[in-house]
């Protein structure tokens, strides 16, 4: 083999040690990205869980409110008519 082709194939490989050393670290750099992802999202799944058992837990609150505020408003809306008459 020349000595050119043996500097070849010792940059070549040189490179190609380089190479796989940055390819194992970004492998593990997104492994751990996509952990943390992962809880991100699981943590956001339960806060919309959170808000959707607050957000029915008020409405079931506030409907029977709304519809007696309307009930009274009619019915003093009546009254009103009939003190007038």
């Amino acid at each position: 083999m020349s000595p050119a082709a043996e500097i070849l194939v010792i940059f070549l490989s040189v490179f190609l040690a380089i190479f796989l050393a940055l390819g194992i670290t970004l492998l593990i750099y997104l492994i751990i990205l996509t952990k943390q992802i992962r809880k991100v999202t699981k943590s956001a799944e339960k806060t919309v869980e959170n808000f959707g058992s607050v957000i029915s837990g008020i409405s079931k609150v506030i409907s029977p409110m709304f519809i007696a505020e309307m009930v009274s408003k009619f019915i003093n809306k009546i009254k009103k008519e009939k003190k007038e008459n």
